[in-house]
């Protein structure tokens, strides 16, 4: 086939030079070396990156939207694509894509010969799983973190990867989300290295209902605790930098007390939140923590 027909080829980016800090990322391992502002500078760019291919092609635009931070905060942090990153339904995996050595293709998005719209396996090595139903990342992160784990048992040069699947609200209220945690709690070893990142923005196909529904919904409500968070904030900006650090980390995990995660504790999950998706800093500061405890 004429490449010149072929939209899977490579084609010219016609964003480069807007977005400089975008333009030395082509894989997540670039990101890797950079520090925390110059990783929220290309947020920035992704953003409006996210924004240029989709005003192009059409699609899910708010799904990508809400985790442009956390998109970047998970592929500087874990060591993809050997640590995986599931995407549940995968509509929101736009900037991922990017990041992922196919933004000269992001503009091909849903046509025909062109980029899938969800993650998708034969497409890239950073989609460990394709999806497209909501719900499945649990159970298929589980998979793979249980596998990982007996395949290092028998071959002591194996590493083993952490498992991040990133699930929204309306997902996580069905069935098949419940059966895995459930399951992941009596899983055995490898199970540790799974890491459920719940996506709340409150928005669904759908309203979601039901007991899930309305756990959440008392769970957001305790953000009047984040108004708390800020002013303790600005007073430990104002501290000695060894003692910042503390009183940061010290933070972290005293939210999963103040604020509850009842529900998934007694699932056998280690529970830290809320947190703020579109705070870099606390994002990349937090998933480092989760990581090297995992």
């Amino acid at each position: 086939m004429d490449s010149s027909q072929d939209k899977s080829a490579p084609s010219p980016i016609p964003t480069l030079g807007r977005f400089p800090a975008l333009d030395r990322v082509e894989y997540p391992a670039d990101l890797r070396n950079l520090s925390v502002e110059q990783l929220k500078q290309v947020a920035d760019e992704l953003r409006a990156e996210t924004v240029d291919a989709v005003s192009t092609t059409g699609g899910h635009l708010g799904a990508s939207l809400g985790v442009v931070e956390l998109t970047v905060a998970l592929h500087a942090v874990f060591d993809t694509p050997d640590d995986k990153v599931i995407w549940d339904v995968g509509h929101q995996a736009y900037p991922h894509k990017i990041l992922t050595g196919r933004r000269d293709r992001i503009r091909t998005l849903r046509q025909p010969g062109g980029l899938s719209g969800f993650t998708r396996r034969a497409e890239s090595q950073y989609d460990p799983f394709g999806a497209a139903h909501s719900s499945t990342s649990i159970s298929a992160g589980l998979g793979m973190a249980v596998a990982h784990h007996l395949r290092a048992e028998e071959d002591p040069s194996y590493r083993e990867r952490n498992v991040i699947a990133v699930i929204g609200d309306g997902s996580i209220s069905a069935g098949m989300a419940y059966e895995a945690m459930n399951n992941a709690a009596v899983a055995g070893p490898g199970a540790e290295r799974l890491i459920v990142i719940l996506n709340d923005n409150e928005m669904s196909i759908a309203p979601p209902v039901g007991a899930m529904s309305n756990y959440l919904s008392r769970l957001m409500s305790s953000r009047k605790f984040m108004g708390l968070r800020e002013l303790a904030g600005k007073f430990v900006k104002k501290l000695p930098a060894p003692v910042e650090r503390t009183a940061r980390k010290a933070d972290e995990y005293a939210r999963g007390m103040i604020t509850g995660g009842t529900l998934f504790e007694e699932l056998g999950f280690y529970y830290v939140g809320p947190v703020d998706g579109h705070d870099l800093p606390q994002l990349v500061s937090i998933l480092r923590n989760l990581r090297d405890t995992g």
